[in-house]
C-alpha cells in the first residue's frame, strides 16, 4: 500500500472509493473521492483498487451531479431569456443588450483537491470566485484577512468533518461530537461580524456530517448536514452557484436549490435569503474598437 493509492473498505462493502492520504503504523488515513468523508481504518480493512467501484452510491451521485449541472445551466438559459424579454418590453421595438454582475464567491477549504474540483466548477459555471486552501482551524483567521480583500457576496467555508466515533453515546447536540464543527461556527462568527445582515453576504458552511443546527444559528445562511450524511464534494458549490446567478429582486428558491444538490436535502438545508445577481445596461464596450475624439487638454 502507498501514499495515493485508490483503495476501498471490505467492512463497509467498497461502497465509497478513498485515496490514501497517510500511514501510521497499521492504520491508514483515507479520504473521498466523490464524498467529503476523512477516515482512517486498519491496513487490513482497505482492498486497493484500479478504479473507483461502481457501486450504488457513487452511480447515483454521478448521475445527480450530471443532472445538477444540467439544471444549473438550463435556468441560466431562461434567465437570459426573461432578462431579453423584460428589457425588450421596457425599450419597445429596441432591442438593448445588457452585461451581468452575479455574486462573487470566496470559497475556504480544508481540502487541496476538493478546491481545485471546486474552482474548475466555478469557471465551467461562470461564476466569479477565489479559492483558498486553508486547515478548518486556520478558517477564521484567515476570513480576517480575506474578507476585506475580496469583499465577497458569498463565503464557503468547508473541508472535512464528521460524528467522532470515539464518542461513546454520539451526543449530536454537542459540538464536541463533531471532528470540525467548532472551527466553521468560529469562522462563521468572523463572517458576521465583518457584514451580518444575511442578504449582504451569504455564508455556506459545512462538510459531511457537519452540526447543521449549530451552523444555522451561528449565523450560516445554508449549511450541512441535517441528516448528518455524508455530502458530495460540490454540494457546497451548487448552492454558491445558484446564489451567485439568482436576481437580487429575488429569494433564492429553498426547494430548487436544495432538491438539486446531489446530497439532496438531508445533506444540506438553509434559511430564506435574497441572491446576488445583477445586470447593467448598456452592453459593456470592446474600447479598442472606440473611435473616441479626445476633448481634455
Amino acid at each position: 500500500m502507498n501514499l495515493g493509492d485508490l483503495v476501498v473498505r471490505r467492512s463497509y462493502g467498497g461502497d465509497v472509493a478513498f485515496r490514501v492520504e497517510d500511514m501510521r503504523n497499521d492504520f491508514a488515513v483515507i479520504k473521498g473521492t466523490e464524498f467529503r468523508l476523512l477516515a482512517d481504518a486498519p491496513m487490513e480493512d482497505l482492498v486497493k483498487v484500479p478504479f473507483a467501484p461502481a457501486s450504488e452510491r457513487t452511480l447515483v451521485a454521478q448521475v445527480r451531479a450530471n443532472e445538477s449541472l444540467s439544471i444549473i445551466q438550463r435556468n441560466r438559459q431562461e434567465q437570459t431569456q426573461r432578462n431579453q424579454e423584460r428589457l425588450n418590453g421596457q425599450w419597445g421595438t429596441e432591442e438593448p443588450t445588457y452585461f451581468e454582475v452575479p455574486g462573487k464567491v470566496l470559497h475556504l477549504d480544508g481540502d487541496a483537491s476538493y478546491l481545485k474540483k471546486s474552482l474548475t466548477l466555478y469557471e465551467q459555471l461562470r461564476v466569479p470566485a477565489e479559492g483558498q486552501y486553508v486547515s478548518e482551524s486556520g478558517m477564521a483567521d484567515a476570513l480576517y484577512r480575506l474578507l476585506p480583500r475580496v469583499r465577497p457576496d458569498i463565503v464557503v467555508i468547508t473541508g472535512h468533518d464528521g460524528v467522532l466515533k470515539q464518542r461513546q453515546n454520539h451526543d449530536l447536540y454537542s459540538l464536541a461530537s463533531y471532528k470540525n464543527s467548532q472551527n466553521f461556527i468560529n469562522a462563521i462568527h468572523v463572517a458576521r461580524q465583518y457584514e451580518r445582515h444575511y442578504d449582504m453576504l451569504t455564508v455556506i458552511a459545512g462538510a459531511c456530517q457537519s452540526h447543521f443546527e449549530a451552523l444555522l444559528q451561528a449565523g450560516a445562511n445554508f449549511a450541512s448536514s441535517p441528516g448528518r450524511i455524508l455530502i458530495h464534494a460540490l454540494d457546497p458549490v451548487y448552492v454558491a452557484a445558484k446564489a451567485s446567478f439568482t436576481s437580487v429582486r429575488e429569494t433564492i428558491n429553498m426547494t430548487d436549490v436544495l432538491h438539486h444538490t446531489i446530497s439532496g436535502i438531508q445533506g444540506v438545508g438553509g434559511i430564506e435569503t435574497r441572491g446576488s445577481y445583477r445586470i447593467g445596461l448598456p452592453e459593456l464596450n470592446d474600447l479598442s474598437t472606440l473611435k473616441v475624439t479626445p476633448s481634455a487638454i
